[in-house]
This record gives C-alpha cells, structure tokens and sequence, in this order.
C-alpha cells in the first residue's frame, strides 16, 4: 500500500533555476517516479512529496531553501539500500547518485581521497587500486552501495574487525547546513570560522553537551568493546576528543542524513590487502558450534570471520548462479564459519590456517575446513554477501524481514546471546536465519515473519521489544551498523535512557532546528510498524496469466521477491549483465528493483487504473530483456518474463502496436520479402532508402539492417547430400528464423562443420522460436509456438540426439520460457527437450568431454579470439563451453570481453526512441574493448543481435564461433 501525503505545494519557484531533474507533479512520468522512491531497501512505503535529482551544490542549496520556506524535509538518498527506513518519508527525496559520483581527488603520499556521495565504493577502489590504496569499509552491498549512504549508516562489512568502520577513515566532510551555509568539518579549532554563524554555534554548544555529560554518555552507550555501536548520534565517539571541531566528522557518520547535506568526503585510505589471501570455511553441525569456533577463530587475529547458516546454503542449490558457487561446501553443514588469513605468500596463508585447524579439532569443534584461494574464494564470499536476496526465496507470505539483523553484543558474549535470543524467537513462534558479522559479535537474525496479516504486524514490533530487553542484559547496540531509522529509532529511549535520548534530541535541534533534514529517523520517529509495504490482511486480487507462474506462486510474489538490496545498480566498472540501461543512465527507474516496485504495486492493486498501467508500462519500458536478473539477482526476479506477461495484458485492452506487430511477425515479413529479395536488399542496403524505410516503420535512420540471403537454409539443406559416410552419431538442427533468412551462411558452415567431425545433420519438422512474440510482449502467439514445437520435437530429441541450436536466444526458449507456456499435460514433455536442447558450443563442448573431438583435427595456426557472450548465455547457461569449442585449434587464445549486454537486445536497439540508450550500452565495455584490438585479432559473438550492434557501433565484423571453428579445420 502506498501511503500518501495530501498537502500540495507550489513549485513554480524551485523549478526557475533548478539545473537537475524535479518530479512532482501528476503526470505519469512523475508520479511513477514517486512511487519508486517511496520504498527502499526495508520494509517501509511511504509516497514522497516530490523527488529531486540535483545537479550541483547550488541546486542542494535552493532545494534547502524551498524546503525551508515550506516547512519541508528533505530526504538524502544514494543508492538507497538502507533496511532500516532511512530514505522512505514524504518529504522530498533527494537522489544524489546520478549527478554527485566524481572522485575529485587522490592523493597517494597522504594516502587520502576526496570524493562526492554518490560514488560507489567498489568503483572507487578499482580506480585507487593502481596506487595501491583502497577504502576499507566493505559492506555486501559494496558494488553498488555509495559514499554518502555509507557515511550515513557509519557502514562497516565483512572486513570491519581489520579494516574499520567508516567512521574510522572520514577525515573531512564538505556539507550544507540548514540554512544554507556550506562548511568544512574535520578542520582544526584554529581554522577561522565566521562570528555569530550556525557552524561555530554547533562546534560551541556541542562540545558543552560532551563534556557536560561524559559521565551519563560512559554509562549509557553500550560496551566499549563492541566496535560496531551505531545507535543513536555518536556522541561516545567525541569523549576522548582534544579538538572537537577536528572530529565532527565521527558525529556525521551514522547520523543518516539527520544533521547536513553531505557533499564532499575527504577519506582515509588503506594500503591493499596481502598478496595472498585464504578463505578457511569451517563446517560446524549447529549454530552454537560455529559461534563457539568464532571466540577461538577471533585469537588468531583473522582479516575476517563471518556466519553463514543452512538457510542461505539450501536456497544456492537451485539458484541459476549460486549453485555453481558452493562447490566447497561438504554434507550438510547447519552452519559455516567462514574465516580469511592474509600474509605475503600462500604457504604463511595455509600455515595460519593450519594452526587455527588444529586447535578447533582439540576442542571438537566443526567436521569440515577447506581452505579456498583465488577464484574460488570469491565465489565462497559471493555466496555470503548474497545472504538477503537468497533467502527472499522462500515461499509463501512469512518472508524474512529486517528487524534484529543490526544487533551486536561482545564477541565472548555472542553464543549465549544467540542462544537467549532464540528462545526469544521461539516464544514468538518463529525461524529465523541468521548469518554475517560473527568476528565483530553481529549477527544477521532474519525473523520469518507475515507481514500482510495484523497478528504479523503485531509480532514485527513484540519481536523488537523483546530483543530490546535482552540487549540489555549484554549492554549490547541495538543498531551496528545499519542505522535506526525508523525502525529502532522508537526504541533508543528504552535502550539508553530518557537523559541520553534528550541530547540526541537537542544535536538535531542544534545543528537541524527546523527539521529539514531526514525529519523522523533516529529522533521523533513514527511507530516502527506503520508505513509498512502492505495492507494488513489485503485480499490480493486473483491474477490470470498466459506464462505459468506457479514456481513462484504468482506473478505478483515473483515482484514481491525482489527484497530492494540493490544487486541491480551494479556498474560497468564491476561488470556483470544486470541491469544495461541502469548502468547506461545512472537512473533508478532504469533497475530490476523498480521494475519489481512497479509490478508489485500494478498486480496488488484489486483494479488497477489506467493511470496505473501507463506508469507501469513506461517503467517498464527500458528493460532490454536480457534475462540478467533471472541469474544475478539473489532472488531470482525474472523481470524480462513479467514485463512480457504485463504487455500482453495491455495489449488485450488497448491493442497491438503497428510496430510491435510487425517485429513479432518477422518470419512472415521475411517469407514475404522472399518474394523479391532483390527489392528488400535493394531498399536496406541503400542508405537513402534505408533511412526512409526505417523512419516510417518507427526504427532509427542510423541503424543497418540485416539483409535477406539468396536463399533460406531449410531450402539449402533440403537440396544437398549428406558428406558423412559412417556418422559417429545423429544431430538435430534447430533451424532458427534468424538464421534461415539472414544469417544463412553461418547455417550452412554449421551443418558442413557436423558433418565434416563426423555427424549426421537433419533438420526435424518445426515452426520458428517465439523469440521475436516473446520479446514485444505476444505471449499468447508464444505459447502457441511453444505447444507445436513441444509436440513436433519431443518424440525426436534424446541425449543420444539432441537438438542443437545456433542462436542462442532462440535455442533457450526451449530452456526457459516454452517449460512455463506449455499445458501440463505437455510438461514433461517440454522438460525432456529442454535438458536436451543445446546451443551449438554446449554440444561442442560435450563431445570434446567425451574425448569425441580432439585438437588434432584442427589447424595449428595461432590466433586470438575476443569473445563476447550473448545475454541469454550469459543468464541461462555458461560462456565456458564457448570459450571450450573455441579453444579446440591448439594455438587459439580465447579472451572474454568482460561486458555485459551488447545493447541491441533484438529489437531494442532498432526502434529509434531506444537506438541512443542501445548505443550508451555498447560504449560501456563493449565498444572501447573491441576498438582497441589488432586486425589480426578475431572479434567472436554468437548472437545475430550482437554482431550487428557490434558492426554498427565499431565497424569491425564479428564471427559466429561456427564461423571461427569452420575456419580451422584442416582441410
């Protein structure tokens, strides 16, 4: 449920010199806007009044005054993974991760660096990493989580016990005040400050706040020895301080925007890692076990030591991606303590491991502990930080909800803790996962909890109640490292006092006196169980779909899947193929996560309005369909799918496009322009005329199109002999609409490279893929083709002869969506073709495995092949068994391309509001990379739409793998 502010205001005044972007009006442009920055990465929902993306300093500035004019807050916002509710209000949201992401300087003899907000942590280190610097702080959110939010939660991650919190490295902060005034905090006392100004009221009136209550703060906060204590302002951290105004700094961490406007951080930064780093994963048979391996592990000084439990480790299993990450787990751990070793050489690494081995097996603790390095010990961590999204996977209404998950206590008090804590949770009648920061005594409990119902609402704030309490017994922090908020902000007075609460109070009143700043979080908050995501005991409406979305329950519980963590704002820079046009425009609009806002709002509302769908529909409307977030999503959220099923609802109701019609129906445009393929060359492969042509049917003027070959290929195989004599085995050919009208040589250079390895080739009776109905949305004409193709093929297609396709987003219809179009009674028939349904390479590959194929049939000549892979590939199977086939020619060196989508995306890249998007994509990775090979070196590419975008965009022509192997072979 959205829940809206009804006070209007004038913008009129704002708008005049605003240089950003501003959306507040009723538009539907802007009023989807609002809804996705209505939610974050917590369980909150609140509609914003308006949502502000600023372009400079000046812009944060009128936006201070108009808020202040108006009685206002203003809600800082980076990349908005925050759990606890600290960018959801209905105030005015201000997104600063668009505009303010420069890394302004470095400075490696200082070892520091001065950065705006919105830059994300990992980008920065790849950038500090030629230095040999990094920034520490390193939460499981590090690829996309930024400066300012990090500041804002004081964030610490996995590395915290070695590498620190935040708080630990912000040397200076550059903001803007309350009223406008821009300061510098972290400077010395010394530094002249303006007479009579708010900072030198705030530096002057703070410090008697300290050291008039030094005694009350000691007793208050919780155990010194905790290091990750974020609750309330950190007023413990200026205790000790002999220049108050130099480590204003330590007060602004963690203080959630609530104090200024953060627009510059001067950060401290770390030299790299050891050379050699080892993840020693230690598999203990209960919870309690591992977290008594922890007390031990933590003697042994380790870079890290963290929690994951069976929860997190059963949901890989059947994850697209992560179920080829845990490869190292051994049996049926309840638990595994994950623990990291650094030091100059592997042998240091091993022996520390070794030592530490030794003494849990004298205490009995833990059965299993391989030690991982390199690649696999990434993969080990990618499982760990996966944590959130991995367990959205559960079924049904009782998700996992943060509540407790920022709780810490003294590592020597954890086991008794956790043990106490789930009797607590076991009075409530509930599971909970728990996994994360075991080294630094914070553990991740993730209650199970149904929020849609009021007995569940109630239960949210009893669970919180009563872990309060139990904090207490341990002195423990209610708040580690992901802030208050406002879900434990309602809960500081219990936790440290009326007194303590009071200065809280009067710092926001001192440096915030007219609340414009994150008005509600930490202090003053609302009740932590209101403004939640859904309506108490809502009666979902029962929604009708052509796909079968039972796997997931519904269409609308796949939307609802989507936790917020953020995985989709990933950039180019830390590569992977979700999201493309996120990392294209910087936009929260262009994610996953919005996307899955926007259908969950669409499919929860009983009767969804026409306002409604076309705000979903333009949300929408940027995704490539690229499949990305069905395997780089945690929890799986299959956007490309729904975004199909939403469009065929839309189209029952208004109607099909001109265009859109004609792209699905491109076999029967290519079967008609057979008739004269002269006259379509003739007009596409004229550039004047091309222009026109594409101009009247709605694609760019400056996009190539693929031209018709003389012949198709199921008319080329048809009048040809077969050149295998005695074939080792039989091979069904998938004969692809792409490639039977326009990619017809490489076909033929398939067949003939079967044939010619000793396979008999036969193209079995079958209609085209779907894949051009699926990609515009005519999921109904999809499933038609689904259910022939099923009842054509199945009877044929074994693992003796299966069948094999050239392109691959063709061929992994069969894979993917054909399992959830056909009717039940065609399902295990459709099953048992898609487990032998295989792209060309996966073929290749499989007979190189049986020792099939050998490198003696291919030429010797050397070559370097740059390969990029297509997204389907990318998203539903493997680029290995590609880079196996290529490597088949013993001197060809086979090089990924680390890009993403190529940004052609079918059809996407054609249609002339989406060429300049497309081209944004392909100039990410893609482009740069292949412009700045030899002409010796071969471009590989097995998708038709991305050798096309590749010769439109570079200029260089890009071969079908068929093509490069074809080319080997000895003659």
């Amino acid at each position: 449920m959205f829940y809206v502010s009804n006070t209007h205001f004038s913008f009129e005044e704002l708008t005049r010199d605003f240089a950003g972007e501003l959306y507040f009006d009723s538009s539907v442009t802007h009023q989807a806007i609002k809804k996705l920055y209505a939610t974050d990465a917590s369980v909150y929902q609140e509609m914003p009044l308006a949502v502000a993306l600023p372009r400079t300093v000046e812009d944060i500035r009128r936006l201070i005054t108009w808020a202040t004019t108006h009685q206002v807050t203003l809600i800082p916002r980076a990349a908005g993974t925050s759990l606890a509710g600290q960018v959801v209000g209905n105030g005015l949201v201000v997104d600063i991760s668009k505009y303010f992401n420069q890394i302004l300087e470095i400075n490696p003899e200082e070892q520091w660096v001065r950065v705006q907000p919105g830059v994300v942590r990992d980008d920065l280190n790849v950038a500090l990493k030629p230095f040999g610097l990094m920034f520490g702080p390193e939460t499981s959110t590090a690829n996309r989580a930024m400066i300012g939010g990090m500041i804002g939660n004081n964030s610490c991650g996995l590395h915290s016990i070695s590498w620190g919190a935040t708080r630990d490295h912000l040397l200076e902060v550059k903001a803007l005040l309350s009223d406008g005034t821009e300061v510098l905090f972290g400077k010395p006392s010394s530094t002249e400050v303006k007479s009579n100004s708010l900072q030198q009221s705030i530096v002057q009136k703070l410090s008697e706040i300290v050291s008039q209550n030094k005694s009350l703060i000691r007793e208050k906060f919780p155990k010194q020895s905790i290091t990750r204590r974020n609750t309330g302002y950190a007023l413990d951290a200026l205790l000790d301080s002999p220049d108050l105004a130099l480590d204003l700094p330590k007060l602004i961490a963690g203080s959630e925007g609530t104090l200024c406007f953060v627009t510059e951080a001067k950060l401290h930064l770390l030299p790299l890692p050891p050379a050699e780093l080892g993840l020693l994963c230690i598999h203990c048979t209960t919870l309690h076990e591992s977290l008594l391996a922890n007390g031990i592990a933590m003697k042994h000084t380790p870079l890290a030591s963290e929690l994951v439990d069976k929860y997190i480790m059963d949901f890989t299993k059947n994850h697209n991606e992560y179920r080829h990450n845990r490869f190292f787990i051994e049996g049926d751990p309840a638990a595994m303590l994950m623990v990291e070793f650094g030091a100059d050489t592997r042998e240091e690494v091993e022996a520390k491991a070794a030592v530490l081995v030794a003494e849990l097996k004298l205490n009995q603790l833990g059965y299993a502990y391989p030690l991982l390095f390199g690649d696999d010990s990434k993969k080990a961590w990618d499982v760990r930080k996966a944590g959130l999204g991995l367990i959205r996977n559960l079924p049904g209404d009782v998700q996992p909800v943060n509540l407790i998950e920022d709780c810490a206590v003294a590592v020597e008090d954890l086991p008794d803790y956790i043990q106490d804590l789930g009797e607590v949770l076991q009075k409530h009648g509930v599971h909970a996962s728990y996994y994360a920061h075991a080294g630094a005594g914070e553990l991740h409990v993730e209650p199970m909890v149904n929020l849609k119902t009021s007995e569940g609402k109630a239960k949210f704030r009893a669970i919180l109640a009563d872990t309060a309490i139990l904090l207490k017994k341990y002195n423990g922090a209610l708040s580690g490292e992901h802030g208050d908020g406002r879900l434990r902000g309602e809960f500081i007075p219990f936790m440290m006092g009326e007194e303590v609460y009071a200065l809280f109070r009067e710092v926001k009143q001192l440096f915030d006196p007219k609340g414009i700043f994150n008005r509600g979080k930490i202090v003053d908050t609302p009740p932590m169980n209101e403004f939640l995501r859904y309506q108490p005991d809502q009666i979902n409406p029962k929604i009708d779909t052509v796909f079968d979305f039972s796997k997931q329950e519904s269409i609308l519980r796949l939307a609802e899947k989507c936790s917020g963590s953020g995985d989709c704002r990933k950039t180019h820079i830390t590569g992977g193929t979700m999201c493309p046009s996120y990392m294209a425009s910087r936009r929260e609009r262009d994610t996953t996560r919005a996307r899955a806002n926007m259908l969950r709002h669409f499919y929860t509302t009983a009767s969804s309005t026409p306002a409604s769908s076309e705000e979903t529909k333009e949300i929408l409307d940027l995704c490539l369909s690229c499949k990305g977030c069905k395997s780089e999503c945690p929890s799986s959220v299959d956007i490309a799918k729904m975004k199909a099923e939403f469009l065929q609802n839309y189209y029952d109701q208004k109607g099909v496009p001109f265009r859109s019609r004609l792209i699905a129906n491109f076999s029967q445009q290519m079967r008609l322009a057979r008739i004269a393929p002269w006259g379509y060359n003739m007009i596409f492969g004229n550039e004047s005329l091309r222009r026109i042509a594409n101009k009247i049917v709605g694609f760019h003027p400056d996009r190539t199109m693929p031209l018709l070959h003389r012949t198709t290929l199921e008319a080329w195989a048809k009048n040809r002999r077969s050149t295998t004599a005695s074939p080792k085995s039989k091979v069904y050919l998938f004969c692809d609409e792409f490639t039977n009208y326009n990619d017809v040589e490489i076909g033929q250079k398939a067949i003939m490279l079967l044939e010619k390895l000793g396979y008999e080739v036969v193209i079995p009776k079958h209609i085209e893929s779907g894949r051009t109905y699926l990609s515009k949305g005519l999921v109904k004409e999809a499933k038609k083709i689904a259910i022939q193709n099923v009842e054509m093929l199945h009877g044929l297609i074994s693992d003796q002869t299966p069948l094999v396709g050239i392109e691959p987003s063709a061929i992994l219809t069969f894979r993917d969506e054909y399992l959830d179009l056909v009717p039940e009674s065609l399902r295990d028939a459709a099953q048992k073709l898609a487990q032998n349904a295989l792209q060309f390479d996966e073929f290749i590959a499989r007979e190189i495995d049986a020792k099939r194929l050998t490198s003696s049939q291919f030429k010797t000549s050397n070559k370097v092949i740059k390969l990029h892979g297509h997204c389907h590939q990318k998203a539903l199977a493997s680029l290995t068994p590609t880079k196996k086939m290529l490597s088949l020619p013993p001197n060809y060196k086979v090089q990924l391309i680390p890009s993403g989508c190529c940004g052609m995306a079918g059809s996407f890249g054609y249609e002339a509001e989406h060429y300049e998007l497309s081209m944004q994509v392909g100039e990410l990775v893609l482009f740069p990379t292949i412009r700045q090979q030899p002409e010796e070196v071969v471009i590989a590419a097995p998708g038709t739409s991305c050798r096309h975008q590749i010769k439109d965009g570079t200029g260089r022509k890009a071969k079908h793998p068929i093509e490069i192997l074809w080319e080997a072979l000895r003659t």
